[in-house]
C-alpha cells in the first residue's frame, strides 16, 4: 500500500538550492531512517514530506494517515489513557511544567496510539534516558505501519529500519537495509571508487604514454635531402608525408580517446586518528578518584545517601540511569572536588558539558583548538576534517559557526589538550551520525581515563569497560562491558520477575479464600474488614501485573 510520494521536490534557501527529489515513495512496509550530515537538509526533507512546511517546486501526496513527532512542538491530542501513561511513566495529561524526557514520552505515547498508517519522527530519542529509548525501541518495532526517521541513534536505526535514506549534497539516496547493511554498502561503494579510480587513471597513463610516442615518431621522419634529384625528392617527400599523416592521425586518436575517458575523482582517503600522548605524561597512580560517604541533596529531594566509588586509572567508564538521578550532579562534585571526593595528585581533568565556555568567540576555530592543543597543526587539521569541518571554517571566527559545530569544536579542544581523565557530559547531543563515529573511534583509541555520560548505546558498547549507574542514591560500578553489564541486570530482573509472579499466586489464592467467605450464606465474619482485605488484594494484584510486564 502505497501511503505517501514526492514528485519533483525543490526546495531553495535564497537563490541556492538545499534540496531536490525527482521521485520518492513510502509504503506501508517501509520503515525509513534518515541519516546525513548536520545542516544537509535532513529536517527540511521530514517537514517537506509530512506538509508541515511546502516545497518551492513539486507535489507531495498524502494517501494515508500521518503522526509527526518533533521537538519543538505541541502534541495535538492533550490527554492519554492512564493505562498508556503508565507504561510511558508520565501523567495523562500533557502539561508544560514536564521536563523534556516526560514531554518526548508524552509525544510518542500520543503517536503510537493513533493508528496512524504512517509515524514520522524528528530524533525521537532526543531527551530520553537509556530505559525511555529501550521503550520506544520495542513500541516501534510492534508499531504496525510506516516509519520515516530522523535519527543518529545506530542501534535504534538497525533495530526498527529497513531502508537508510542519506541525504547529501541536496539529493536523496535510498539503501536496503538497517544502518549496518548501509555501512557495508557505503563501504563496498568506496571500494568499487578506488578500484574505478585507480583503472582510469592506469588506462590515462598508457594513452598518454602511447600520444608520447607516437608524437615522437612523427617527429623522427626525416626531410627530403638536399642533393636529392627532383622526382625522387618528390616520391620521397609523398612517402613521408603519407607516414607522418598517419602518424598523426594516430595521435589525433588517442588524444580524442583520452579526451573522451570519464574523469573519476580520487576518493577521499580516511586518515586513522589516535589521541596518543607521551608516556612520561602519563599518571601512574592506581586510583585517580575515590568518594566515601558521599551526600547531596536538592532541598527534601536526597541524590546521594551515604554513596561511595572509586575511579581507578586507565579504565573506561559509561555513568548510566534514568533522567533526574544525580548524573551531571555527580560529575560536578568530582570537577568541584567535593570534601566527600579526593583526586589523585596530578590528576589533571578536562570536562565537557554543552555551554561550550572553553571557546573564545572572537578567535578562529583552528587558532581556539592550536592555542591549547598538544598536537600539530597537521593532526589537529585532519581531525577537524574527520569531523566535517571544511577549509573554510578553519578560519571562521566561532561565533560565526552553528550551534552543533561549536559543540563539535569544544569537544574537540578538549580532547586535544594535556589531561589524563577525561570527564564528558553527553559528549554526542547534537552531532549528525558520521562526527559520531568519528568521536566513537577517538574515544576507544584515547589511552588515558574516562567517565562518560551518554545515551548512546553504540557509544556505550564500543567505548566503556565500566559501568557506573545510581540506584537508590548509591553509586555502584559494574566491571566490565554494556552487554555484560545488560545480562547481569537481565538476569536479576528474571529472577525478581519470578519471586513476583510467586507472590501474584498467593495473593490470588488468597482473594479466592476472601471471595469464598463472602459468598457463604451466613456471611460469618467481619464483612467489613473482608470487603476492604477484598480491595486491598484487587490492588496489589493490579500492581504486581503491571511490575511483571
Amino acid at each position: 500500500m502505497l501511503l505517501l510520494e514526492g514528485i519533483k521536490i525543490k526546495k531553495y534557501f535564497g537563490d541556492r538550492l538545499i534540496l531536490e527529489v525527482e521521485d520518492f515513495k513510502i509504503y506501508a512496509t517501509d520503515r525509513i531512517g534518515i541519516v546525513g550530515a548536520n545542516g544537509v537538509g535532513k529536517t527540511t526533507l521530514l517537514k517537506i514530506l509530512c506538509q508541515e512546511i511546502k516545497p518551492d517546486e513539486g507535489v507531495i501526496n498524502l494517501l494515508g494517515s500521518l503522526s509527526y513527532i518533533t521537538q519543538l512542538q505541541e502534541p495535538k491530542v492533550k490527554e492519554i489513557s492512564k493505562e498508556l501513561a503508565s507504561k510511558f511513566g508520565v501523567k495523562s495529561q500533557y502539561e508544560e511544567t514536564m521536563s523534556g524526557g516526560e514531554k518526548t514520552r508524552f509525544k510518542l505515547a500520543q503517536a503510537l496510539t493513533s493508528h496512524s498508517h504512517l509515524l514520522c519522527g524528528d530524533e525521537p530519542t532526543s531527551n530520553l534516558d537509556l530505559e525511555g529509548i529501550a521503550l520506544l525501541e520495542s513500541s516501534l518495532e510492534k508499531f504496525k505501519g510506516g516509519l520515516l526517521l530522523v535519527s543518529h541513534d545506530r542501534h535504534l536505526l538497525n533495530r526498527v529500519c529497513n531502508k537508510i535514506l542519506e541525504v547529501k549534497d541536496g539529493k536523496i539516496k535510498i539503501y536496503h537495509g538497517n544502518y549496518d547493511d548501509y555501512l557495508l554498502q557505503m563501504k563496498l561503494e568506496e571500494e568499487r571508487a578506488q578500484f574505478q579510480y585507480h583503472q582510469y587513471i592506469k588506462e590515462k597513463t598508457r594513452l598518454e604514454e602511447a600520444l608520447e610516442e607516437t608524437k615522437g615518431k612523427s617527429k623522427k621522419i626525416k626531410k627530403t635531402p638536399k642533393r636529392m634529384g627532383n622526382s625522387e625528392a618528390r616520391l620521397h617527400k609523398m612517402g613521408n608525408q603519407k607516414a607522418k599523416a598517419n602518424f598523426d592521425k594516430v595521435a589525433k586518436g588517442i588524444k580524442s580517446r583520452i579526451e573522451q575517458l570519464e574523469v573519476k575523482e580520487k576518493p577521499k582517503e580516511q586518515v586513522s586518528i589516535k589521541l596518543d600522548l607521551q608516556a612520561g605524561d602519563k599518571l601512574y597512580s592506581k586510583v585517580l578518584v575515590q568518594g566515601e560517604k558521599v551526600n547531596k541533596a536538592f532541598g527534601d529531594r536526597i541524590i546521594f545517601n551515604d554513596a561511595a566509588f572509586t575511579i581507578v586509572n586507565g579504565k573506561k567508564i559509561a555513568l548510566v540511569g534514568p533522567n533526574g538521578c544525580g548524573k551531571t550532579t555527580l560529575l560536578k562534585m568530582i570537577i568541584e572536588e567535593e570534601t566527600s571526593i579526593k583526586r589523585a595528585k596530578g590528576a589533571k581533568i578536562g570536562y565537557f558539558s554543552q555551554d561550550i565556555k572553553n571557546l573564545d568567540m572572537k578567535k578562529s576555530l583552528l587558532i581556539n583548538l592550536l592555542e591549547t592543543s598538544i598536537y600539530n597543526e597537521t593532526f589537529v587539521r585532519i581531525l577537524l576534517s574527520r569531523m566535517l569541518f571544511t577549509k573554510e571554517d578553519l578560519n571562521k571566527k566561532v561565533h560565526l559557526l552553528s550551534g552543533g559545530e561549536r559543540v563539535k569544536a569544544s569537544l574537540l579542544k578538549i580532547l586535544l589538550q594535556d589531561f589524563n581523565l577525561l570527564i564528558l557530559d553527553e559528549p554526542t547531543n547534537y552531532l549528525d551520525i558520521k562526527s559520531l563515529e568519528v568521536i566513537e573511534e577517538t574515544l576507544k583509541e584515547y589511552d588515558r581515563s574516562l567517565l562518560f555520560v551518554s545515551h548512546d548505546r553504540k557509544l556505550i558498547e564500543s567505548v566503556a569497560n565500566q559501568i557506573m549507574t545510581i540506584d537508590h542514591q548509591k553509586i555502584k560500578v559494574f566491571n566490565g562491558g554494556y552487554q555484560e553489564f545488560l545480562k547481569t541486570k537481565n538476569k536479576q530482573l528474571d529472577f525478581n520477575k519470578k519471586e513476583l509472579q510467586e507472590e501474584l499466586l498467593i495473593s490470588q489464592n488468597k482473594l479466592s479464600e476472601i471471595l469464598g467467605k463472602l459468598s457463604l450464606p451466613d456471611k460469618k465474619g467481619n464483612l467489613e474488614a473482608l470487603d476492604q482485605e477484598y480491595h486491598r488484594l484487587i490492588q496489589k494484584i493490579n500492581q504486581l501485573k503491571s511490575m511483571i510486564e
